[in-house]
């Protein structure tokens, strides 16, 4: 065993913590502020965008990805190589100031917003936070004109570019940066879902990804930001996004285990296939143009399919409306799993288009219809069902358990239902991590099969020259 702390420590310490709350409070109330406001205002358009007609249901969304693309592409700048790691912001000096506000660092996804949170977990004095009003463009062109993405990337990367925004004035400021950057993220995220701990449990989960510490300072820092942003929620009253409460629990123990094992693994299962295509799409290294013109033509195509599959509305937005009209009325179990694959592919054409938004809500759709699928074969309560699936899909495609329980927790309802609920995010997150793990190997194997195989034989010039004459007749 170590020695105990000294005094000088122990105030050091306590220092930290005190700056790490304070920073917190102040960049999630901000964050939380820019977030509800931001959120409102796209509803609001989604809302106007849901009541025009069949053909402008398609052709909107496509239009708000071609402007996403137009608007990240056309009017962003980019400073260096893309394929080049981030290494640090563009230096003042090399751009002027107006176009601090539009030049993309190297490596940047543009429109991949969880991706440049990950690679700047840890670093946030490093966020790009200048870059946030262009992107906050891109995503009322791609979110609120009904393309297939969701609103929480969107406020957690507003959240960490507010706080981030907030520190960067001058030495002193620069040591709240971090905790509020942090602060801010988790406060975005628990101010849209309207629960503390998944706006915590996602800032710190996600920031794993780029093995961002899970010391005291950040773990307080997001602490203090969930608690923030879900405060805001309820003092304002906003209903930013539904969630569906499981209020009647399994009538036995086998509907129970039926529901954690067959719904975990389905919904795991399809949203884990759906998480591995939409992170390759928005990897994919291919001209914006091209990407726009293959994604769009893919997202018409699909939502023609749901429109005569479900209803118009189905294929417009994150996928809220098409659990709608799955709860609107009995529907086959064949119907909705349809509908579940169909919101799936959707997404990934998103994606792959270059839209600019995030995929957490979409998992949940896409897996509280894989939930619903087993509703009337088993028995299971339509409520249960539904948020059985759509926690097993944050955890299965999303790869956030830790996220997908809280949001199990924070959402109430009975707590046989809340327990088997979490039972099924632990059979989701064994079904996606071994879904992935086999598709892996599947492609693996492909690759070295195709290595192995030997060159085709080929025949110099003069041979072929000697064999054609002899085939003469």
């Amino acid at each position: 065993m170590g020695a105990p702390p000294t005094s000088r420590e122990r105030l050091s310490f306590g220092k930290t913590m005190v700056t790490s709350a304070l920073g917190a409070a102040a960049g999630g109330l901000v964050g939380a502020m820019v977030v509800i406001g931001f959120t409102q205002a796209l509803k609001t358009v989604l809302a106007a965008v849901s009541h025009l007609s069949d053909g402008a249901l398609i052709a909107v969304p496509v239009a708000g990805l071609g402007l996403s693309v137009l608007v990240l592409y056309g009017f962003g700048l980019s400073e260096g190589s893309d394929a080049a790691p981030p290494k640090a912001l563009p230096p003042r000096a090399r751009a002027p100031w107006a176009r601090t506000w539009r030049t993309f660092p190297p490596g940047i996804a543009r429109s991949d917003l969880t991706r440049e949170m990950v690679e700047f977990a840890g670093e946030e004095d490093r966020f790009p936070w200048r870059l946030a009003p262009i992107c906050a463009v891109a995503i009322a062109a791609t979110v609120g004109l009904g393309g297939p993405l969701g609103t929480e990337a969107p406020a957690a990367y507003l959240g960490v570019a507010t706080g981030a925004a907030l520190g960067d004035h001058g030495r002193r400021w620069r040591r709240l940066l971090k905790p509020a950057a942090v602060g801010g993220g988790a406060a975005g995220v628990s101010a849209l879902m309207g629960i503390a701990l998944v706006g915590t449990a996602y800032i710190l989960e996600l920031g794993r990804r780029h093995k961002a510490p899970l010391d005291a300072e950040r773990t307080t820092a997001a602490l203090v930001g969930g608690v923030v942003g879900w405060g805001m929620n309820t003092a304002l009253h906003v209903d930013l996004i539904r969630l569906v409460v499981p209020y009647v629990p399994p009538y036995s123990m086998w509907q129970a285990v039926a529901t954690a094992l067959f719904i975990g693994a389905l919904s795991g299962t399809i949203t884990s296939l759906t998480g591995i295509a939409i992170y390759r799409a928005k990897a994919w290294h291919a001209p914006p143009a091209f990407r726009l013109a293959i994604g769009a033509l893919a997202l018409t195509g699909v939502a023609v399919v749901l429109m005569r599959v479900a209803n118009p509305l189905a294929a417009v937005g994150p996928g809220g409306a098409a659990i709608v009209w799955a709860e609107s009325a009995p529907q086959h179990p064949m119907t909705v799993l349809a509908v579940a694959l169909l919101r799936g592919l959707a997404t990934i054409a998103g994606a792959a288009a270059g839209g600019c938004g995030g995929v957490f809500v979409p998992f949940l759709a896409v897996g509280d219809l894989g939930g619903r699928v087993f509703a009337h074969g088993f028995g299971v309560p339509e409520d249960l069902a539904g948020s059985a699936g759509a926690a097993a899909g944050i955890a299965g495609g999303y790869r956030l358990p830790f996220t997908a329980l809280a949001v199990v927790i924070g959402q109430g309802g009975a707590p046989l239902a809340t327990f088997c609920c979490a039972a099924t995010v632990v059979v989701a997150t064994a079904t996606g991590a071994g879904t992935a793990e086999l598709l892996d190997r599947f492609v693996a194997r492909g690759k070295s099969y195709i290595a192995k195989r030997p060159p085709p034989a080929t025949e110099d010039a003069r041979t072929l020259r000697a064999r054609l004459r002899e085939e003469r007749p």
